[in-house]
């Protein structure tokens, strides 16, 4: 099923908080909303399910337009950060609820019920109160309640934050697992980039509440449309400088006051001469002495990641950020020449557009 919000606005007193979001999912899509909080994703989120109703704009869940749908009506379900489970009711009687409310017989709930504990096995937990559960078992029997419903869309508002960082990653792949076997179109809220890379099929990154761009986690990656997306994506950050195109000697090199670098010559004709240079700390590189294009910089802080260094450099001042292998000999006041991969720079006019995608 596919949920479509087309130019949607919401605001609250003088604060918007979506705004004219245009936003399609695919049949069986997982959709991650990203951005900082209070970006607008959860209010995002609350107009598909009802709960919030818009100021202008058409939301439609498949064919249907859902402006004046009520909530129980749009064949939703949604599971919460807080999980929002009953806690003198049995993980039974949580899960069977809404099928109880709604006089689906007896022998039908039981199916259902035991249908969706299998799959998120957890019948051994039917008996037991969110008091006996760890987080997350609760979790899981979220999710089976919101399961049970057999929704056409399932929204998820941060549901893994309140789990340790282990158990974050396992569900993770359990949730992949889960909509990869139900084929249930899914948007999933999160303000972890991490884990919008791992779980999401397409990633939609609002700031401001204003939508910033919509693709893979590849595309979002590789091709990030503006200086907020590439820095907001990936981790360590992209390095993020502003600076001024320059001709020197009949070649465009990018000034940002405390290093000059050459670019190529694949800008737009229509270039402004005061742009943005992204790079990711994967894409800097350690340079020969006898570089000519060599920055000088300065080792300032090491932090071991395991496979990977992670070096805060400073030139001129201003610290940036590198990543090298693990056995790379690099320490604290290393002094050394770094350039940057050519092929692998970014660069944003001011408005946002990158000028050199590949």
């Amino acid at each position: 099923m596919k949920v479509y919000l087309e130019k949607v606005t919401k605001k609250f007193g003088k604060t918007t908080a979506v705004d004219n979001i245009t936003l399609e999912t695919k049949n069986k899509d997982f959709l991650v909303l990203l951005g900082p909080s209070g970006c607008g994703k959860t209010t995002t989120l609350r107009l598909i399910a009802g709960l919030e109703t818009p100021d202008s704009g058409n939301i439609y869940i498949g064919d249907t337009l859902v402006n004046d749908v009520s909530p129980k009506d749009r064949n939703i379900a949604m599971v919460f950060q807080s999980y929002a489970l009953y806690p003198h009711m049995k993980s039974y009687d949580n899960i069977s609820l809404t099928l109880k409310i709604r006089k689906v017989p007896k022998e039908e709930i039981r199916e259902r019920v035991h249908n969706v504990a299998e799959l998120l096995k957890i019948e051994e937990l039917l008996d037991r109160k969110p008091g006996q559960l760890s987080g997350g078992q609760r979790q899981r029997v979220a999710l089976a309640r919101a399961l049970v419903r057999e929704p056409t869309v399932f929204l998820m508002d941060e549901p893994l934050s309140n789990l340790d960082a282990k158990l974050r990653i396992h569900m993770r792949a359990e949730l992949k697992k889960m909509h990869r076997k139900l084929g249930i179109t899914t948007i999933f809220v999160t303000h972890d980039q991490a884990e919008a890379m791992a779980l999401a099929e397409r990633i939609a990154i609002i700031n401001q509440g204003t939508l910033q761009q919509v693709g893979s986690p590849k595309e979002v990656y590789d091709n990030p449309a503006n200086a907020f997306v590439g820095g907001f994506i990936g981790s360590p950050p992209m390095n993020v400088w502003d600076g001024e195109i320059v001709e020197e000697n009949g070649k465009l090199k990018i000034d940002t006051s405390f290093f000059r670098y050459p670019l190529s010559s694949n800008l737009k004709e229509n270039t402004t001469s005061t742009v943005t240079l992204g790079v990711r700390p994967e894409d800097v590189i350690i340079a020969k002495e006898k570089e000519l294009n060599g920055i000088k910089a300065k080792v300032d802080v090491i932090e071991p990641m395991g496979r990977d260094l992670v070096a805060t450099l400073v030139i001129g001042g201003v610290a940036m950020k590198m990543v090298v292998p693990s056995d790379k000999p690099l320490r604290v006041g290393d002094k050394l020449k770094i350039k940057f991969k050519k092929e692998r720079l970014h660069i944003f006019e001011k408005e946002g557009c990158l000028l050199n995608p590949r």
